[in-house]
């Protein structure tokens, strides 16, 4: 562990140290452990981090290179996802995210798709961590000396029965699902909290096709959201849509109407069960 601040205030970087050293289990003679209990202690911690979480470090805005700037990350099932954009001006800025693994206060992010940096694409980065107060500091993730400085966003709702890592399974075309093969070529929904994002990549050829968020409400049948941010069309932030939903044998039935009218009938499974 570096002397750099994983927050700016020492007392909580102090206090985020003793988090990081508690991950150690002291009452464990760590020699002795097996590799049950290293697996038990990194869910734990994986745990810990899965919800939504708004960037709050001015000096990481810059990357978006806006004032008003809005930077959301969402962590559920091992994967995560980071959307920039500006809501108020309508644009979206850039995105990236992937996989993640955590072990005793540092955690390790493989890249999927990112389209500040395509290279990225593939490789690993790791960084330390610690959480304090709904707040999360990740230190080093980007080999820089700069610290990443990110928020819970508040929850209204009760926990949803759709948080979670969705990649999309079928699609109605001409009346009929068509199944949609795995493989590279991807379309992930995220879903944590309060706050949804959906995103098509491929993973082996860094190619980026398209994403959007913002927040979503699921009551009685029915799952609602609110776009803040769309890649490919600027027109549709702001705009709200509702869609009937249910989760049968871990798919999540997805139907309704799309912001152009267009009818949607789709089926989605948890990435973690692909």
């Amino acid at each position: 562990m570096t002397k750099r601040k994983l927050f700016a205030d020492k007392s909580i970087f102090s206090l985020g140290l003793l988090l990081l050293v508690g991950f150690t289990t002291p009452h464990l003679n760590q020699e002795a452990e097996t590799e049950a209990d290293i697996a038990a202690h990194a869910a734990v911690q994986a745990t810990d981090l899965e919800g939504a979480w708004r960037l709050i470090d001015p000096v990481k805005m810059e990357q978006a290179a806006i004032p008003n700037a809005t930077a959301i990350k969402i962590m559920e099932d091992g994967l995560f996802s980071v959307a920039y954009y500006d809501e108020a001006g309508k644009k979206f800025l850039g995105t990236y995210g992937g996989t993640y693994e955590v072990s005793r206060g540092s955690i390790s992010m493989t890249y999927e798709f990112n389209t500040f940096d395509s290279t990225a694409v593939g490789k690993t980065a790791t960084g330390a961590y610690a959480i304090l107060n709904d707040k999360l500091g990740i230190e080093g993730i980007k080999g820089q000396q700069a610290t990443e400085t990110w928020e819970k966003v508040p929850v209204k709702n009760e926990v949803s029965p759709l948080a979670g890592a969705w990649r999309i399974r079928a699609r109605e075309r001409d009346g009929q699902m068509s199944p949609m093969n795995p493989g590279p070529r991807k379309t992930i929904k995220m879903l944590s909290d309060n706050r949804f994002q959906w995103i098509a990549f491929n993973s082996e050829t860094a190619e980026f096709f398209g994403t959007g968020g913002g927040t979503y409400t699921t009551e009685n049948g029915k799952y609602t959201e609110k776009i803040e941010f769309f890649s490919r069309d600027s027109s549709r932030v702001g705009q709200q849509l509702s869609f009937d939903f249910n989760v049968k044998e871990g798919d999540w039935h997805h139907s309704g109407l799309s912001s152009t009218g267009s009818k949607i009938n789709e089926v989605w499974h948890l990435q973690a069960n692909q």
